[in-house]
């Protein structure tokens, strides 16, 4: 569902140009709900699981997927960490001609092996990130490797495809999805940009 809330904003750390939300908090946390359920199935006799956000957004929306399946699914025991991946900035400025993956070093002797491993990033656009998490994460010899994004903008050009879809939108290639993510936005909402 599209609620329509327009406006300007003139913070100098976001892009300007006219914004309109897309999704409120509240439907978004159903969504997350849906997201959770699909994961269960995906999940239904798997005993060692593993949960990868991948920094920025995609690291607390991978925690509330892990607290649904938690609360939900009595999925309490899953490994969750993070990936520190990047090749675009929020307003889609390419920032390295090539993906960057900053491995942790507490990541060395991480053992995957048997794992059922979960991606979470928060908005699908070209697939250069979740392809470079999921070659990442095959050298750690997984049992099976799934990707899952609050939003697929639908305009992959990588041979990446998505598990599990919060939801699908298709937009102008100029304009920008603005996932809105505690702790680093104040309110869990997806914006349309359209840059000035």
């Amino acid at each position: 569902m599209i609620t329509a809330e327009s406006g300007r904003r003139t913070r100098p750390d976001k892009p300007q140009g006219r914004r309109t939300c897309l999704y409120t908090p509240s439907q978004l946390d159903a969504i997350v709900t849906d997201m959770a359920r699909q994961a269960a199935g995906l999940l239904t006799g798997r005993t060692r699981v593993a949960i990868v956000g991948i920094l920025r957004r995609g690291a607390p929306l991978a925690d509330r997927l892990q607290a649904r399946l938690a609360e939900t699914y009595g999925l309490a025991h899953c490994v969750r960490l993070d990936l520190q991946i990047k090749r675009y900035a929020d307003d889609l400025t390419l920032l390295y001609p090539e993906t960057r993956l900053t491995e942790n070093p507490t990541h060395a002797t991480l053992d995957l092996v048997d794992h059922t491993v979960l991606v979470v990033d928060d908005v699908m656009y070209r697939g250069h990130s979740m392809l470079r998490a999921v070659e990442y994460l095959a050298g750690r010899q997984p049992e099976e490797i799934r990707t899952v994004v609050l939003v697929d903008r639908g305009a992959a050009k990588l041979p990446v495809r998505t598990d599990i879809v919060g939801v699908r939108l298709d937009v102008a290639p100029t304009d920008v999805i603005e996932c809105n993510v505690p702790p680093y936005e104040d309110r869990f909402r997806i914006d349309l940009l359209q840059p000035e």
